[in-house]
């Protein structure tokens, strides 16, 4: 990626959360799906004699299992990650991580979070520990035993934090089921195997019976726009949403977030067009999709198949993610799933 663009991507995410309460963008997604791939170690069946336990986040077999501490991880960013007893308190940098502590039911030792965790409810009365530039004090200040990070959105915090001797651990799920598979990660770290796998197993379930209802379906072409003029490339969960939602994304032809080409999309006349609810009276991105020079001509726009879906649960890499493909696949083939 030469500088210029990334630029515009590194300028993008910051943007994004901003706007959207985005969890995790603006990445390479190549590069992270590569990273994915080489940071990810195997779980041990066996305790070795230093009862030190490794941990997969593909791996579900142990799940039901006790973690026993210490407990030795690798985290996406190459990291050893090493804790000494089940954790008591933690803090989340970003909105994804927050939801999924929640979610696996370790919501009562979330003790600090970032300015836009936003759910569920109960996080407006936990401490605030910074928004896109984390405040490395107050988290300091609330002594907690894991930080839960993302590698692309808090790479400066967790460096400092670590250099502080804070425990981090970092993730930067890419896809749904690298999503899946680090909520039950997640519960590995906290001893919440249980709870994690049924999430798991829900958001499993979901994809598997939206594919068997697809299966045979033609897939219908769909242009992504979640921040006015940017849109959504390869190696991006969104993308990888629409494929799973019978789906292919028009856009695909360059990775992660960028800006939108006009012409480009006019002739790949996209069938349907989704944006996201900024619960504004007027949406911004559609006003800005319905004056665009040529854009009536769009099958999509000459037929009104563009769909308003919810933000929050598009993009964050959590586990309402869920959510937000059940919505795509209804933008996509309102007849098989409204």
């Amino acid at each position: 990626m030469n500088s210029n663009k990334r630029n515009i991507v590194q300028w993008l995410a910051i943007m994004l959360c901003m706007v959207l309460l985005l969890a995790a963008c603006g990445n390479d997604g190549n590069k992270g799906k590569e990273t994915n791939s080489q940071a990810v170690n195997e779980q041990s069946n066996d305790v070795e004699s230093n009862n030190e336990q490794s941990a997969d986040e593909g791996s579900t077999e142990d799940a039901a299992q006790a973690t026993v501490y210490p407990l030795t991880v690798t985290d996406i960013s190459g990291q050893e990650v090493v804790l000494q007893e089940q954790p008591d308190a933690i803090v989340t940098l970003v909105p994804s991580e927050t939801e999924i502590a929640f979610a696996v039911g370790a919501g009562d030792i979330v003790v600090g979070v970032d300015e836009y965790s936003n759910y569920p409810e109960e996080v407006a009365s936990i401490a605030k520990v910074g928004d896109m530039t984390t405040n490395i004090e107050a988290v300091v200040a609330l002594n907690p035993d894991l930080v839960l990070a993302n590698s692309g959105m808090n790479t400066e915090a967790v460096g400092k934090l670590r250099e502080l001797g804070m425990v981090v651990y970092s993730s930067n799920p890419l896809t749904y089921d690298e999503t899946v598979a680090h909520i039950e990660q997640v519960g590995v770290l906290l001893n919440k195997q249980a709870d994690a796998q049924a999430v798991a197993n829900n958001m499993k379930q979901v994809k598997t019976d939206i594919e068997t209802k697809l299966a045979g379906v033609e897939q219908r072409s769909v242009y992504l726009e979640f921040s006015p003029g940017y849109t959504v490339g390869s190696g991006v969960f969104l993308d990888d949403l629409v494929t799973i939602a019978g789906g292919i994304n028009v856009a695909n032809e360059q990775p992660s977030w960028y800006e939108v080409d006009g012409e480009a999309i006019i002739a790949k006349n996209p069938e349907v067009i989704i944006y996201p609810d900024f619960g504004e009276e007027q949406s911004s991105i559609l006003a800005g999709i319905m004056s665009r020079p040529g854009w009536d001509v769009i099958d999509a726009v000459k037929n009104d198949r563009m769909v308003m879906v919810s933000n929050d649960p598009l993009v964050r890499v959590g586990p309402r993610l869920v959510e937000g493909l059940q919505e795509i696949a209804a933008a996509i083939h309102p007849e098989l799933f409204n």
